[in-house]
């Protein structure tokens, strides 16, 4: 995917930015405070939510991390249905009642510009989860691995050959002992050059996560990236 580039109402929180969203706060009750869709009216936790800031200049930017100050308003809908909001007047009209007030510009690159952050703050995430020694990468070192039940997410690049996604997802089954359930790990649209790039290492094709609370950041961070472009 292309790099957009970003507004400076978003330095700190923009869609270049994301990182896997952080546990929110409990409120006085005991649950996790709700934002609401401006589009769907769909209630969900922030970290499930997309944000959308006013910066300064007038310019409506996403603010993946919800770190961004001054006004902002809530999405939890894909990129289809967003490009049909905007296409069609209703982000404007939902943004303005978030907002109260009409003196914004929706850039035209909106729904890109979340894409792109979404895909960086993936990609982000196996780097800090490489860094952190929770990462395996190697077709053998990961198929070893799962043999042993050490594997906690598998994933795959999108041009990684069928046989050999076929063989580690055997290896995944048989250390979780769970032959023929069909449970396979995660293709994901990323290609092996892009993968290699993001872990600085040479022909990264398949990927392992060997901690269970970073194998959960990964698998949430693909998630929300995925389900926002409609993979």
């Amino acid at each position: 995917m292309g790099q957009s580039g970003q507004g400076p109402a978003d330095a700190s929180a923009s869609a270049a930015g994301l990182t896997h969203p952080p546990t929110p706060s409990l409120g006085r009750e005991g649950e996790f405070p709700e934002r609401t869709c401006i589009l769907s009216r769909e209630h969900g936790t922030r970290d499930g939510l997309i944000r959308l800031a006013l910066g300064p200049d007038g310019n409506v930017l996403p603010d993946l991390r919800a770190k961004a100050g001054g006004r902002g308003a809530w999405i939890a809908v894909d990129r289809a249905t967003l490009e049909t909001a905007i296409a069609k007047g209703k982000l404007k009209g939902a943004l303005a009642r978030a907002f109260k007030t009409g003196d914004f510009a929706i850039p035209a690159d909106l729904p890109q510009r979340i894409a792109d952050g979404l895909q960086r703050a993936a990609l982000d995430r196996l780097g800090l989860e490489a860094r952190a020694g929770a990462l395996l990468t190697g077709s053998e070192k990961i198929a070893e691995a799962a043999r042993r039940g050490q594997v906690h997410l598998l994933i795959h690049a999108a041009d990684a050959a069928e046989d050999g996604n076929r063989k580690l997802d055997q290896a995944l089954r048989v250390g979780a002992d769970e032959e023929g359930s069909g449970r396979q790990g995660m293709v994901i649209p990323v290609d092996r050059t892009t993968l290699s790039m993001a872990l600085g290492r040479e022909n990264v094709v398949h990927i392992a996560l060997t901690a269970p609370a970073s194998a959960a950041r990964v698998s949430d961070a693909f998630s929300r990236w995925c389900g926002f472009i409609g993979c």
